[in-house]
């Protein structure tokens, strides 16, 4: 999911410089993680429907906000004593012995279903923080 907004370079700046780097990235940083709280939300309703012991929705995990390849970034991912991390993507895109498993699409389907939610989460966070 991406938009192309012109004048965005010049308006970051601006807000850079009136807010200061520090603050806009702790306005920035409170945004992703609100907007990463509401898809796990929509992902964890998605994994309910072909949930067997619920491993998979109890070890969905959020990292803190990172700077990776100059943006910064929230990663959601499968970190627990389980081991789900392993097989998320046999559920997400099926196997040669079962193609299409209940599970298929999950994470497709959600995070199609929490783009209005994950854009009205950063929307609040910013007009928040400013």
């Amino acid at each position: 999911m991406s938009v192309k907004i012109k004048g965005l370079p010049k308006l970051l700046a601006q807000l850079e410089q009136k807010l200061g780097q520090q603050a806009l990235q702790r306005i920035s940083d409170k945004a992703l993680i609100e907007a990463a709280n509401e898809f796990v939300k929509v992902l964890k309703q998605e994994f309910e429907k072909f949930k067997d012991t619920g491993a998979s929705i109890e070890e969905i995990t959020i990292t803190g906000p990172y700077w990776e390849n100059g943006v910064r970034t929230i990663k959601v991912h499968w970190r627990g004593p389980d081991g789900r991390y392993r097989i998320i993507h046999l559920n997400e895109w099926g196997t040669i012995n079962n193609p299409n498993p209940a599970g298929k699409g999950a994470i497709a389907r959600a995070l199609k279903n929490s783009e209005k939610a994950y854009g009205d989460a950063v929307k609040k966070a910013l007009k928040g923080g400013l």
